[in-house]
């Protein structure tokens, strides 16, 4: 097994798709799965710690975890058939294991908020990463960062980063000429 990192909900370019992308440790292999437009909201706040003022599903499954006293071990996105990942989350009470077949964008989800490391399996790896990232890419994952953030500072009022945050979001549109990204 590989663990990975989150490094970033973007928009694919092709398919107007959100995209969750994985990395290695050493950033040479990287694993792109398109997920739902709420799935990456999911994502994107838990990448940014932002803490909504009502919990959704997977702050929800969160407290359930820490409430009944288990631990998510790790999280293992463990098969694709088709276009269809699948995950499981490893959780542990006591000597006691339980294997929970998840959707890996709701396993990602709830990961990130408790802190549990990733692991891709090396079958899974094989089949579908992608050796690296291109540059367009990474400008990509870093629009869609922004987006989400700008949308999250709106919601707060905070239209001093708001407006920062929008310029960059040009700066980048322009300097790489890629298209602005349409807002929600």
């Amino acid at each position: 097994m590989i663990q990975v990192k989150v490094f970033g909900v973007a928009i694919d370019p092709a398919t107007k798709g959100f995209v969750v992308i994985l990395k290695d440790r050493d950033e040479k292999k990287w694993l792109p799965i398109w997920i739902g437009p709420f799935e990456a909201k999911m994502i994107s706040l838990a990448l940014e710690k932002t803490k909504p003022n009502r919990p959704f599903s997977p702050d929800l499954i969160k407290d359930i975890i820490e409430a009944a006293e288990l631990i998510l071990e790790k999280v293992v996105i463990s098969d694709i058939r088709g276009n269809t990942y699948y995950a499981t989350m490893w959780l542990k009470k006591g000597e006691k294991q339980l294997l929970i077949d998840a959707r890996p964008s709701d396993a990602i989800a709830v990961a990130l908020r408790l802190k549990s490391p990733i692991f891709i399996t090396d079958e899974v790896m094989k089949k579908a990463s992608v050796a690296h990232s291109s540059q367009e890419e990474e400008v990509s994952v870093r629009l869609a960062h922004l987006k989400n953030e700008l949308q999250i500072e709106v919601e707060k009022e905070n239209y001093e980063r708001a407006a920062q945050i929008r310029d960059e979001i040009k700066r980048l549109e322009k300097m790489n000429k890629i298209p602005p990204l349409k807002s929600n």
